[in-house]
C-alpha cells in the first residue's frame, strides 16, 4: 500500500510550459499499469500543449472544479466538460484539452491513463504545423536528451524540436 498527499507530489510541468501544476501521483505511488497526474490549469493552460493521441493508452479526465474544452479528432470538434464531469479517449483518439481564456476560470483536474504508468514515446502521435508540407499534420513526437519534444512528420519526415 502507498498513500501521497497531492501536495506532497512533486511538480513536473510539460517541456512545452503549457501548465504550472503537473503532479505524476502514479510515480509517487509506484504504479506500473496505471498514470494519474493532477493538474491545476490557469484561464489559457492546457493539460497537454497540443493535439495528440496515444495508440497504447486510452485516457479518462475528470474535471474537479472549473470547465474545460476538449478538442477531439483531427477536425477539432470542442467538447465542453464541467465541473463534476469525466470525459474518455480510447487509444488512437486525437485530443487536447485546456482552460479557455476568455472563461476566466481555473481548472483543476485529472488525467488518468492505462494500461501503462508511463508514456511510450513510440505510440504517441501529435497533430502540429509541418513546416515542409504546410499544413496541420500527424507527426512522431518523443522527448530529447535535452527535455524537448522533437517531432517527424509522418507524411514527410521533415524533424524538428521545440
Amino acid at each position: 500500500m502507498e498513500k501521497v498527499t497531492i501536495d506532497n507530489v512533486r511538480n513536473e510541468v510539460n517541456p512545452m510550459q503549457v501548465h504550472d501544476v503537473r503532479r505524476p501521483v502514479s510515480d509517487a505511488l509506484g504504479t506500473d499499469h496505471f498514470a494519474m497526474n493532477y493538474f491545476e490549469l490557469a484561464p489559457g493552460d492546457s493539460f497537454s500543449g497540443g493535439l495528440h493521441t496515444h495508440h497504447d493508452q486510452e485516457e479518462v479526465f475528470y474535471i474537479e472544479e472549473g470547465t474545460t474544452v476538449f478538442e477531439v479528432g483531427k477536425e477539432r470538434e470542442q467538447v465542453t466538460v464541467e465541473e463534476g464531469e469525466v470525459i474518455r479517449f480510447e487509444p488512437g483518439e486525437f485530443q487536447m484539452g485546456y482552460a479557455k481564456k476568455e472563461n476566466g476560470n481555473e481548472v483543476i483536474g485529472w488525467a488518468m491513463g492505462a494500461p501503462g504508468s508511463t508514456h511510450d514515446w513510440e505510440e504517441l502521435e501529435s497533430v502540429v504545423s509541418c513546416r515542409e508540407c504546410e499544413e496541420d499534420v500527424p507527426h512522431a513526437t518523443r522527448i530529447n536528451s535535452e527535455g524537448r519534444f522533437e517531432f517527424t512528420c509522418t507524411e514527410c519526415g521533415n524533424e524538428f524540436a521545440m
